[in-house]
C-alpha cells in the first residue's frame, strides 16, 4: 500500500479515495484538498455551489503580500483573460430511497452507476449524526423461483442483469437506531473505505473512484508544481474542485458562469475502448468532442502539442457516452470555449486501472498549458 513518505502523489491520492465524497456532500475530500492547495495559490476559497477554488494570478496580486483577494467576488463580465481548470470533487453513491420496517435500507444510484460496478459488499452509510458499516447485498444464491427478485438474476434462469430493484441494504439495526443515527431518505450510502485502497500492478494503478479522484490530484500536483518553479501563469488561472459533476455538472456550470474568463477546460478519467482506439497503455487522452459538445479544435490542438513536445504520446478521441464540468459548461451557454484531457482509465465507472505516470503526466501538461501564450487564441480559418 502507498504511503504518503515513499511517493507523494500516491499518498495524497490514497486519502483523497478513502475520503467519502458523494455528490452534494463532499466536504471530507474537499477539506484534503483545501489543506494542499492554501500554500501554492494566492487566494482559496469556497463558492455558493461548493466548489473550492484557487486562484494563481498572472502577476503578483497588488497588496506585497504574495496573497491577494482581489477576485473573490467575480463576474464572468469583468475585462481580462482568465482559464478555469476543473476537476471534481464528488464520486458516484448511492441514495436511500426508504428505509423498510425490518431496517433494511431501499437504495438507488446517484450519478450513473450499477450494482454490479460497485460489488456487494460493505458500505458506509452516512447518518446525519452517526456514520455506519451495513452491507450492499442481493440475497442467497441458494433460492429457487419462489424468491423472484433473487432468481431474476441468476444467468441460467431469469438471466436479468442486477440492478437497484434485486439489491439492498442490510444494516442490522432497528427502524428506531436508524433514526437516532440520521439515516432516512436521502441520506448517502458509499462503498466502504476497506474497499477503496489503491492496487499497484506491473505499470498501472487500480481502485474504484479514480473518477475522479486521479485528476484532482493531478490538479493539486500542477499547482504544486506552478508555485515551485516561480513562474506565473500567462493569464489568471482559477483551479476549481467542482461539486455534483455526476448529476449534471451542476458545479463547473456555476462556476464557470461566476468566474472571469472563457475558457473552461476539464480534467477527467478517459474511457480506453476500441470504439474510441484509444488503449490504457498509451498517452493522456485529448477529447475533441463528447456527447454534449464539440470542444475548441485550437484547444485541444495546443494540448495534444503540449503532450506531444513531453513525450506522452496523446491520444486524441471523439466520445460518445460522455460528459464533463467543460461540456456542461459549454452546452449551457456559459463557457464560449472549452477543451477536455483525460487520464487513460480502463473500465471507468467500476474497478478503474490508469498508468502509473498518468496523474503526473496530466500535472505536466496542465502547467505548460497555462505557462505557454495561446491558450485565448481563436482559430482564424
Amino acid at each position: 500500500m502507498p504511503t504518503r513518505e515513499g511517493n507523494a502523489t500516491d499518498g495524497l491520492l490514497q486519502e483523497l479515495l478513502w475520503a467519502y465524497g458523494p455528490c452534494g456532500q463532499e466536504a471530507e475530500v474537499r477539506a484534503v484538498c483545501a489543506r494542499e492547495l492554501q500554500p501554492v495559490v494566492d487566494d482559496m476559497w469556497t463558492d455558493d455551489a461548493g466548489n473550492l477554488i484557487g486562484y494563481i494570478a498572472a502577476d503578483p496580486p497588488r497588496d506585497g503580500t504574495g496573497r491577494g483577494h482581489r477576485h473573490r467576488v467575480s463576474s464572468a463580465a469583468e475585462p481580462g483573460l482568465a482559464t478555469r481548470v476543473m476537476a471534481h470533487l464528488d464520486e458516484l453513491s448511492m441514495l436511500v430511497k426508504r428505509v423498510e420496517p425490518d431496517g433494511t435500507l431501499h437504495v438507488t444510484q446517484l450519478g450513473t452507476m450499477y450494482p454490479g460496478n460497485f460489488g456487494l459488499g460493505p458500505v458506509a452509510v452516512l447518518g446525519e449524526h452517526e456514520t455506519l458499516t451495513a452491507v450492499l447485498t442481493l440475497g442467497s444464491e441458494h433460492t429457487t423461483q419462489e424468491s423472484q427478485r433473487i432468481w431474476q438474476t441468476k444467468p441460467d434462469k431469469g438471466d436479468r442483469a442486477l440492478d437497484w430493484d434485486h439489491v439492498y441494504v442490510f444494516t442490522g439495526l432497528s427502524t428506531d437506531e436508524l433514526e437516532v443515527a440520521g439515516v432516512r431518505a436521502g441520506t448517502r450510502v458509499c462503498v466502504d473505505r476497506s474497499k477503496r485502497t489503491l492496487v499497484e500492478f506491473g505499470g498501472y494503478l487500480g481502485c474504484c473512484f479514480l473518477d475522479d479522484r486521479a485528476a484532482a490530484t493531478a490538479l493539486l500536483r500542477a499547482a504544486r508544481l506552478l508555485h515551485e518553479c516561480g513562474q506565473r501563469p500567462v493569464d489568471d488561472v482559477y483551479f476549481v474542485f467542482t461539486t455534483n459533476e455526476e448529476i449534471g455538472g451542476v458545479g463547473g456550470t456555476y462556476a464557470s458562469g461566476s468566474l472571469p474568463g472563457t475558457l473552461t477546460l476539464a480534467l477527467e478519467v478517459g474511457p480506453t475502448e476500441r470504439e474510441y482506439g484509444t488503449r490504457v497503455s498509451g498517452g493522456p487522452i485529448v477529447g475533441y468532442s463528447d456527447a454534449l459538445c464539440v470542444y475548441d479544435k485550437d484547444v485541444a490542438d495546443r494540448l495534444m502539442g503540449i503532450a506531444t513536445e513531453l513525450g506522452l504520446s496523446p491520444q486524441p478521441a471523439v466520445l460518445g457516452a460522455f460528459e464533463s464540468d467543460a461540456s456542461h459548461s459549454k452546452a449551457n451557454g456559459l463557457s464560449p470555449r472549452a477543451g477536455l484531457l483525460c487520464v487513460p482509465t480502463l473500465s471507468t465507472h467500476g474497478f478503474e486501472v490508469i498508468p502509473r505516470s498518468a496523474i503526473d503526466d496530466m500535472a505536466s501538461i496542465i502547467v505548460e498549458f497555462v505557462r505557454q501564450p495561446g491558450a485565448h487564441a481563436r482559430d482564424e480559418d
